[in-house]
Order: structure tokens, then sequence, then C-alpha cells
């Protein structure tokens, strides 16, 4: 018997729906609108209802009727919206992308459904978020007073924490301290340096704590008397894998030459000199600023000794390459899922990209699970028999 039901909303691959499920949790719906993500859902837990379309166009009613609960009967609303207009992999439009209005989108959900708890996702540039968005060459042009107030960093994230707030609900956020509310999933047993915001909100009044870390950076264990185990390797995390025809996209035929010369744990900056301007084409520093020390994700080789970095949608591109320790190619499918804690055998729908963008934007499922539990036992339910078994695969920390 479950010991709660989730309402998910834009589901994707279903990493956090299977943390939860491994904690004993049942999803009763999924709200997703990518049509390869569904095709992923349907083909995984057919017993799961789909509502495939854009959140905007679907109503709390359907979405309750559906899953056959009534207002605050939901145990757990859960999603991470897309991430798309702060992530700083794209183009971080912010509130001027059209798909920031799904935040408010979810928010209204949680107004309407009044469930015990949720639960919300996003990328760490969530908290820099401006509500007009100017380039970073224009922004520092201008001192801080000189900005509009919609232009300063941050105020849409204050905007958007304001909604949260207005919806009665504890949360778990220290006001001015939105790093206090990033978790970095390799501290919970992912073989992945990956932070993210995590926002908890519970119903009873009662803000509900994150989960205590279980791992750490294998330095800080050296140095001291922590308690922990060391983060997760790369090389765990492929133990036992069967991959023997990796599925991967290919590297640019005008740079992925580069990579040849680039050792583990290494990025562009290993390259021989003469190499890196033309490797790195028009980002390459010209002018000898401070930018030739950074941009690592550039031509980057993992080390099987390390966690891998933060998987992205796609890992050949020139600027967030993700190379085999080994090979001259892209980390696979199978690879990526492993990093990401999906069970092997689990089936991702549609062309190679979508299978990769389906997988990189998942929630990592142990620190999933992680917060799961804290859910668990802020319920009072403890029972190791309402846990269901999902396959080995899932790390259980």
């Amino acid at each position: 018997m479950a010991i709660g039901t989730i309402i998910s909303l834009f589901t994707g691959g279903m990493g956090l729906d299977l943390g939860f499920e491994a904690e004993g949790f049942e999803v009763r719906i999924s709200v997703e609108k990518d049509p390869w993500a569904v095709d992923t859902i349907k083909e995984n837990r057919k017993c799961i209802e789909v509502i495939p379309r854009d959140i905007h166009q679907v109503t709390t009613d359907e979405i309750l009727e559906k899953a056959g609960l009534d207002i605050g009967d939901v145990t757990v609303l859960i999603g991470a919206s897309p991430c798309e207009p702060f992530s700083t992999a794209g183009r971080r439009m912010s509130m001027q992308d059209n798909r920031a209005g799904t935040v408010g989108e979810f928010i209204r959900v949680i107004c309407e459904v009044r469930p015990q708890f949720f639960i919300y996702e996003q990328v760490p540039g969530f908290v820099r978020a401006a509500k007009r968005h100017i380039s970073f060459y224009e922004r520092v042009k201008k001192r801080e007073e000189d900005l509009h107030p919609d232009e300063r960093l941050g105020s849409a994230f204050t905007e958007i924490m304001s909604q949260f707030e207005a919806t009665g609900y504890s949360l778990n956020y220290t006001p001015g301290h939105p790093e206090y509310s990033m978790l970095n999933a390799a501290d919970y047993g992912v073989p992945q340096k990956r932070k993210r915001f995590i926002l908890i909100g519970s119903r009873d009044g009662i803000p509900v704590n994150f989960p205590p870390k279980t791992h750490c950076d294998p330095k800080f264990i050296e140095s001291s008397q922590i308690n922990l185990k060391p983060w997760v390797t790369l090389r765990e995390a492929f133990e036992g894998l069967d991959d023997p025809d990796p599925e991967y996209l290919n590297f640019s035929q005008s740079w992925g030459k580069f990579i040849a010369y680039i050792p583990q744990g290494g990025c562009w900056r290993n390259l021989p000199e003469a190499l890196q301007k033309e490797a790195l084409g028009g980002a390459y520093d010209y002018e000898g600023s401070k930018l030739k020390g950074g941009r690592t994700g550039f031509l980057r080789r993992l080390a099987w000794d390390k966690p891998s970095p933060t998987v992205v949608a796609r890992p050949n591109t020139k600027a967030s390459c993700l190379c085999h320790p080994d090979f001259d190619r892209p980390l696979s499918v199978k690879e990526y899922a492993r990093i990401q804690g999906f069970p092997d055998d689990w089936v991702f729908k549609g062309p190679l990209l979508s299978r990769y963008q389906i997988i990189g934007q998942a929630t990592p499922i142990a620190l999933a699970q992680a917060i799961a539990r804290v859910i668990s036992q802020k319920l009072g339910s403890n029972n190791a028999g309402n846990k269901l078994e999902i396959t080995k695969e899932i790390i259980v920390v």
C-alpha cells in the first residue's frame, strides 16, 4: 500500500517520480507536453494516467478527476518547470521567455489542489534571474544603481518567491539566502556534481528540513572527522554496465579532432598553446582578459575517479562537452542514464537527441529519493514494507 499520492507536473523522464516511488509513494497522474517524454512515461509506467498537454491548457479539475482525488487529498505535488529561461546553458531570457510562465502555473496548481506538500526544482540561475533580461556586456557597463529595478539580478526570483509565500505554505527557504536552498546531487550519492534550487512547501505550518547529506568531497573526509561517504565516482557509476554498442551523438569534425589531445579530467586548457585559438574559435580570449582562465566546460574530458559534471541536454557541444574518459566520443545514452540513476532497463523514446534531453533534464533519482524520504518521515511513515522496489540500479543512500 502506498504511503501517499503524487501529482507530477513537467514530468519528463520521471526522475523525481522514481525517487518518490522508491520511498513508497504512488504517482497518480502526470502532466507533460513533450511527445517523446510522454511516450517514455507510457512505455515504462502504463498504469499512470498522462495528460499530454501544456500545463497552461490543463485545469485543476481535470487533473484531480483523472487522478481520482479531491482538493486537499494529494500528498505531494512535484515538478521541475522548464529550466531554459534561467539556465546558464541557454539564452537566459528569464521572464521574457514564455516558458518562465510555467512557474506561475505550478503555483496556480498548489493553490487549487492544496496538497500536503510540494516540491519545486530549478537550476541555480533561477535565483539570479532578472525580470528584464539584458546581456552580460550591457550589465557590466552599468553601475548597480543605474540599472532599472527590473534589470537587477534576482528581481524575478524575488517576485516569484513572494508568489510562493502567498500560497500560505511554510517554505524551507531563508529569505535573502537562496544559497541555503541549493542541493548538490553528489552529496546524496549521485555520481554527478549537479546543484539545484529545491523548494519544499508544507501545508501544516511546519517547514520540512532538507535531507542530511550522506556523501561529500573526499578531500574533506581526509582532513576532518566527517562521518560521510566519499562522492560516488564515474567508475563506480558505470560498474557492470552492459553497453557493447553505445549510442551517442558525434562531435563536430571542426573541433572534435582536438579531443585526442585532452587528458582525463582536462579541457581546452590542456591543448598545446598553438592549438587553443583554433580549437575555441570565437570563444577564444584575444585580449588576455580574465575569461581565459575559465570556460572549463569547453572540450572537456571526464575523469574516472571523480563524479561527472552536470549532465546537460547535449554532451557533444564545444561549450558543454562530456567526453568519455577513455574514448574520443561523448558519453553514450546508457552512460548518461546511469549517471542520473535510471534503471538499466528504463526505455527512453524518441530520436537520439531527444533521449539525451529527457535524461539530462531529469532530477537525479537518488537526490529525489532523499527528498522523498524526509517527506515520508514527516508523514510519520518509516515502514520499510511500504517501499516499492524499482530496480537494484537505483542508488539507495
